[in-house]
């Protein structure tokens, strides 16, 4: 696992807390103290987020129902992030392409960067902070019955509601990327 700078954390720490305070009520019962406190001698978390933050996810702490006690930062971005998109669902779908591969997998990135996709019940309790994915989609953790049949779900909000879709998981688009969560332990 890599380790980041005394200046590269110290930096992350203040973008992470500056977001806190400007979105409360993303977490009404949740403490900044207690962020920092499960995130400053936690190197694997700090380096996660990092990441999220480097692909435009602007990660943020989400209060999810029935979370008790857990701290969650989930990809805040008002669109998809910017640096996960025109890419499939899952490393199957990338190399069932036989051309116009795209560069990766969104299961693959969440995996290399050491985060989960959003389900679906979480990308809608999301939805109730926000405006999410109004001209973007996000892909989302997709069950197996579905994934066995080839499909891969996404959502996205238009019209004032959240759609949850289905499309081939080998297909990508320039406006679909895929949103984070990592729950702090």
């Amino acid at each position: 696992m890599k380790k980041l700078s005394q200046e590269e954390q110290n930096e992350l720490l203040n973008i992470l807390e500056q977001r806190f305070k400007k979105n409360p009520t993303r977490h009404p019962n949740i403490q900044w103290d207690d962020v920092l406190n499960k995130l400053i001698n936690n190197d694997n978390a700090l380096y996660n987020l990092f990441q999220m933050e480097e692909t435009i996810g602007e990660p943020d702490v989400v209060e999810l129902s029935n979370s008790e006690g857990k701290i969650f930062f989930i990809d805040c971005s008002s669109e998809s992030p910017k640096g996960r998109r025109s890419i499939c669902y899952d490393h199957e779908a990338l190399e069932s392409r036989k051309q116009y591969k795209p560069e990766d997998s969104a299961v693959n990135m969440a995996n290399e960067m050491g985060i989960d996709l959003l389900n679906e019940d979480q990308y809608f309790q999301l939805q109730k902070f926000g405006d999410f994915d109004l001209k973007t989609s996000s892909w989302i953790k997709t069950s197996v019955d579905v994934r066995k049949n080839g499909g891969a779900l996404f959502g996205d909000k238009r019209f004032g509601r959240v759609f949850i879709y289905h499309n081939g998981a080998d297909s990508y688009y320039g406006a679909r990327g895929f949103r984070g969560i990592l729950e702090l332990s």
